[in-house]
């Protein structure tokens, strides 16, 4: 009987060492949201979209609160490790739970392969001769090792990787502001104003189809803000502790990503910001930043080696979660003497480092479908977090569950506006070509998982006499 079964009001005890301190949760929470989506891959986002770029993440933005919101109403009724995948076992059925908790394996897993790669690319800009596979292969086993050692040691290097990224935007935007403040009013073509957000072309710029269409861009530089949710069996009072973390999910959307492409596009024209370039890079140089090219390089690398410590720590506590409802095998349950799931984490390690033998292959290639798991993966992982929250409270109407304090704002209305929003989302990947590839390779994961579970429900190791939706 797995841990699944306890719906009283105490903390669940999952065997593991609660190591994250609150200080550190939060700094997890506020890292996990900003990614090489917005570092390096706002710049094509900006071309496309122009100035309408920052509704877009505004509007993804709070799409994405809800869903947060969503995960910590879950998270205060029972906060376990494995939530995503242990919610949708519970209120959705055992398929559910076996589909998203080895999509969000997959999801996190396919993330880490091709951020290790890139690390690799980011350290050639110094180191030119180093191949891009080594680099990879050791960062891949350094923080193997990290996770391995403690929860404690995981958590203290995603709070200074997450530091270094915090401190990068706040710093960029303290210095655009005083860029912009003592020659506000100038127009685009003779320096820095508020003005170059609709001056060039208007706010629509390319036309409101493009930044409709910028939402999937969008959306996708979000993935990793889910990432609390997994701290919930090793933060120290995960009922208070992952509350204070999703409630600042407004600010720290609004500070991060739309603050700063408010300061980025009112620094420069949006024409100047192309595909392929990081717009950080761009303003530093612009300003007059030393070193502006080495400093946000350092900062990407920065974000690629914080997701993958995330991919490693998330994916070993899926697969044990996995383990314990019977939905992998019994011997990936095993905790190591330091109390870290060790065979969830060295079995996702090995597989990740399939991403080096690809990176040596085809890197081109091969890693555009291997990362398109994640991208359709987390849309799907999203929605089923907000069906589940909308299962959990019909259980509550009836009485079949306690009440809950921590609701999610204008629920139903606002749940049910967010599962539009993504089904909108999955739409608008067919008017893409890496979109439609996306789509192609997300429909055959779900086949091959489909097809998992019928084989592994008859192996007769499965949980089958365990029923833990609550009736």
């Amino acid at each position: 009987m797995t841990t699944t079964t306890k719906h009283d009001d105490s903390t669940v005890d999952e065997g593991y060492q609660r190591g994250l301190t609150s200080r550190t949760v939060q700094m997890i929470a506020i890292g996990g949201a900003i990614g090489t989506g917005l570092f390096y891959g706002a710049g094509g986002a900006i071309e496309k979209a122009g100035p309408a770029l920052i509704l877009a993440y505004a509007v993804a933005g709070l799409a994405v609160f809800i869903v947060m919101r969503a995960l910590g109403e879950l998270i205060i009724y029972r906060p376990v490790s494995g939530g995503i995948s242990e919610y949708a076992d519970e209120f959705l059925g055992r398929f559910a739970g076996f589909s998203q908790g080895w999509t969000y394996w997959a999801v996190w897993t396919t993330t880490c392969m091709a951020e290790i790669t890139v690390a690799g690319k980011y350290v050639n800009y110094w180191w030119p001769a180093i191949p891009v596979w080594v680099t990879a292969l050791v960062a891949l086993i350094v923080l193997f090792g990290a996770n391995l050692i403690s929860v404690g040691l995981f958590g203290r290097a995603e709070f200074w990787f997450s530091a270094i990224k915090v401190t990068a935007i706040l710093g960029m935007i303290i210095i655009g502001i005083g860029v912009l403040l003592p020659i506000a009013g100038l127009g685009p073509d003779v320096g820095p104003s508020v003005t170059n957000l609709w001056n060039s072309g208007g706010f629509f710029a390319t036309g409101f189809t493009n930044a409709l269409l910028s939402l999937q861009i969008v959306m996708f530089a979000y993935v990793g803000v889910e990432l609390v949710g997994v701290t919930a069996g090793e933060a120290e009072n995960p009922r208070v502790t992952l509350r204070k973390a999703i409630n600042s999910v407004p600010f720290r959307i609004g500070i991060f990503y739309v603050g700063s492409l408010i300061v980025i596009l009112s620094v420069r024209s949006w024409k100047d910001f192309h595909a392929g370039e990081s717009p950080f890079v761009a303003v530093f140089q612009y300003i007059g930043i030393p070193g502006a090219a080495g400093i946000v390089n350092f900062i990407l690398l920065t974000a690629a080696l914080s997701s993958c410590n995330s991919g490693i720590y998330s994916t070993g506590r899926m697969v044990r979660s996995l383990a314990q409802r019977g939905d992998a095998p019994t011997g990936l349950q095993k905790l190591s003497s330091r109390q870290v799931p060790l065979a969830g984490i060295v079995l996702s390690a090995v597989v990740m480092a399939l991403g080096v033998v690809v990176n040596v292959i085809d890197p081109e290639h091969a890693f555009a479908y291997i990362t398109a798991v994640s991208t359709v993966g987390i849309i799907v992982v999203w929605a089923t977090i907000i069906i589940c929250q909308m299962m959990f409270r019909r259980k509550v109407a009836a009485g079949l569950l306690p009440e809950s304090d921590y609701k999610v704002p204008f629920a139903p209305y606002s749940t049910w506006g967010t599962l539009v929003f993504l089904a909108l989302v999955v739409v608008l990947l067919f008017f893409d070509e890496d979109g439609r590839i996306a789509l192609l390779v997300g429909a055959v994961w779900f086949s091959l998982v489909g097809i998992g579970y019928a084989v592994w429900s008859r192996t007769g190791t499965a949980h089958d006499a365990v029923d833990k939706t609550l009736n």
